[in-house]
């Protein structure tokens, strides 16, 4: 019974092993990719920064009485609501956390009266919400999000919601999404993409993050890089277009380049979490590790005792019967 105890808290001490060099891989394999996330943030850094700085030229260039049409602000009675989350679990609350801000954005904006449509990015939004009734309400629009930020699904994801603007289908479109802090920390966040502000373009600044490795651990460096300066183009110049033409060419690039920005902090987020998530995993399966063969250290002592103590009891009953 002893050594049968002792041989089953073995095989869990080698299962033990086996699963934290397995959530070790994945630990390791996630850092990878919040690297190549971070790096595609970068290095679409540049495309932003050239159309904020037409777009800050053409402005001034601007009467204020032309027409365009994304920055039409008006009474909001159908909005877009895009969410953006992974396809897998396996990354802490992650996905839990967008669901619940994008479950509470939606109810907050139908109280006032306003319809809501869903558009989801990512498998684990695609039956996770549901209407008063209890329904799995069906996103009008969803894409699995894959691992790498797809340009492709930016460009057709914005050119969808501009084209529902433009029609008068919704009055605003907002994007959930998680923001990318470090490797700690990261914020599911709302952001308002239609109607465009022109402040919001010409006046923002930008946050770029890099991952590190100080003292053998992964960190984070944090790096405000302020808005581009508008460009200058002599008062003479003679634009071969209308400089309101310009702009509403220019403005769906700059949507477009900032759903892709969305999702490409998304992934970062989402394979920071899974990093941890997995080093929170192998901590604890090498702590039970170390518990498993203290209990199988003390059940082998305990199953080597009780043996001498029958091969004594059994040499001391020869003995006896030897005797008489």
């Amino acid at each position: 019974m002893g050594m049968g105890k002792a041989r089953a808290l073995k095989n869990k001490v080698v299962m033990m092993q086996k699963t934290a060099k397995l959530t070790k891989a994945m630990n390791l394999v996630a850092s990878a990719k919040v690297r190549k996330a971070q790096k595609a943030v970068i290095q679409s850094r540049p495309w932003n920064e050239c159309l904020q700085s037409i777009f800050g030229g053409l402005s001034t260039r601007l009467s204020g009485d032309e027409s365009l049409p994304l920055f039409d602000k008006r009474e909001v009675k159908s909005l877009d609501l895009v969410v953006i989350m992974g396809d897998r679990g396996l990354c802490g609350g992650y996905n839990n956390n967008i669901i619940k801000k994008a479950t509470d954005r939606k109810a907050l904006l139908e109280s006032q009266g306003i319809k809501v449509s869903l558009i989801v990015l990512g498998k684990k939004g695609f039956k996770r919400f549901f209407d008063e009734k209890g329904k799995v309400i069906d996103p009008i629009l969803k894409y699995e999000m894959g691992n790498d930020a797809s340009g492709a699904i930016a460009f057709e994801l914005a050119e969808y919601v501009k084209k529902r603007f433009l029609s008068g289908e919704s009055d605003a479109c907002e994007i959930i999404f998680t923001k990318f802090k470090n490797m700690m920390t990261f914020t599911p966040s709302i952001r308002t993409m239609l109607p465009f502000s022109p402040t919001e373009i010409t006046s923002a600044p930008d946050e770029i993050f890099q991952l590190t490795t100080k003292g053998g651990k992964l960190d984070v460096e944090k790096q405000t890089i302020p808005p581009a300066e508008p460009r200058e183009y002599p008062s003479d110049m003679i634009f071969e277009q209308p400089p309101e033409k310009i702009v509403n060419m220019v403005v769906p690039l700059y949507l477009n380049g900032q759903v892709l920005r969305t999702m490409q902090e998304s992934i970062a987020s989402e394979m920071a979490s899974r990093a941890n998530a997995m080093q929170a995993a192998t901590d604890n399966a090498n702590e039970l590790v170390v518990k498993l063969r203290l209990q199988f250290n003390r059940a082998r002592q305990e199953a080597v005792t009780q043996e001498i103590l029958e091969i004594v009891g059994g040499a001391e009953a020869l003995a006896q019967a030897g005797g008489n």
